[in-house]
């Protein structure tokens, strides 16, 4: 089964000028370049870049206006252009151009890994392992384990954020954001965030943090569901409390038990498939990180908040028109139903 799609009519963009402007700054750009889209994605854009000799991944922010620090192609270029160094999984970054008008924004270009990555349904290969959801379980946690445990200031990230504080910023951050995207108010958006804002953590342990992990953000191998082939998405990763990227993979996790709304909106299989719990994870992640893991309620709930938001960003640029893709429509009715969940889990 191809990864790839045509490109959608409005996410196009003129190709032959983008091929004049590579030639000669990636091997094997100077033979004729073919796009297609990856598909799979709500927010940045990627597209393959086909040159015959060499493929490689072009990332860009999504159409309309948006918040640059929420699609910060400068930024995942500044990380992937070292990590790959200190982590397997991180993809290598080649290039990054900041020139909009070549093909409409800002853009960077990496390397192209090939595996599967799992979303609503098992893919094939899988389907007829029975431990294959136990095993890619165990992979996604050992894999941020070990994001966690790299050394950034060895790789030159100091400066890409400021640890201090950072649960703090991420709390007034998402909130700032909500008021700027949605249609109209929530009760329980502002008691989750009065919540947060009086529970805050003394977060002392930092590391590199990717900010929005989740099991479709990373690739398995094709023939070895416990083995991750490459981690995405980085425009968002900077240097905060780890505990942060486990609340996020919590809240986007789903169980059987869940509410069927829930379950209905995971992008990942549902069912009882063998996948671990919620508190599996967690206690996978303490055994492998080494972390304290007692105050995990504040960031799972903080990453339903957080989820309530980005999904609220995507369906108001569809509401407004910038972008076309009917997937976004269904996005409006999840927003209530999410900022009850994290209410649920800010609960107890």
């Amino acid at each position: 089964m191809s990864d790839t799609i045509d490109v959608r009519p409005d996410e196009r963009f003129d190709e032959a000028r983008l091929a004049a402007y590579l030639r000669g700054k990636l091997p094997g750009s100077e033979d004729r370049l073919n796009v297609r889209q990856f598909g799979g994605g709500a927010a940045n854009l990627t597209y393959l870049l086909d040159f015959g000799s060499h493929e490689y991944v072009l990332r860009r922010p999504p159409l309309g206006p948006v918040a640059k620090s929420a699609h910060d192609m400068a930024r995942e270029y500044k990380v992937l252009s070292v990590l790959h160094h200190a982590l397997p999984y991180a993809p290598r970054a080649f290039l990054y151009c900041d020139n909009p008008a070549l093909i409409g924004a800002n853009f960077f270009v990496m390397e192209r890994r090939k595996g599967v990555v799992v979303r609503r349904q098992l893919p094939p290969q899988f389907a007829n392992l029975p431990d294959a959801p136990r095993r890619m379980s165990q992979a996604l946690v050992d894999a941020l384990a070990k994001l966690h445990a790299v050394d950034y200031a060895a790789l030159g990230l100091t400066n890409l954020g400021k640890p201090e504080g950072f649960i703090e910023r991420q709390v007034e951050g998402w909130h700032k954001r909500w008021h700027a995207a949605k249609e109209g108010d929530l009760p329980e958006m502002e008691a989750v965030y009065q919540w947060l804002t009086a529970n805050l953590p003394g977060s002392t342990q930092f590391s590199l943090v990717h900010n929005d992990y989740k099991l479709d953000n990373v690739m398995l191998a094709a023939d070895d569901p416990g083995q991750v082939a490459a981690i995405f998405d980085w425009d968002m990763s900077t240097l905060g409390d780890p505990l942060s990227d486990l609340g996020a993979l919590l809240c986007y996790w789903t169980e059987p038990t869940d509410a069927p709304y829930f379950q209905q909106m995971a992008m990942m299989p549902t069912g009882d498939l063998g996948f671990l719990t919620r508190q599996e994870l967690v206690e996978r992640y303490a055994m492998k990180s080494g972390r304290s893991v007692h105050n995990i309620n504040f960031y799972h709930t903080l990453g339903l908040f957080r989820l309530v938001v980005i999904i609220a960003q995507i369906y108001i640029r569809f509401v407004r028109g910038q972008t076309q893709d009917k997937r976004f429509a269904a996005f409006g009715p999840m927003i209530p139903l999410m900022a009850k969940a994290a209410v649920e889990v800010m609960e107890g």
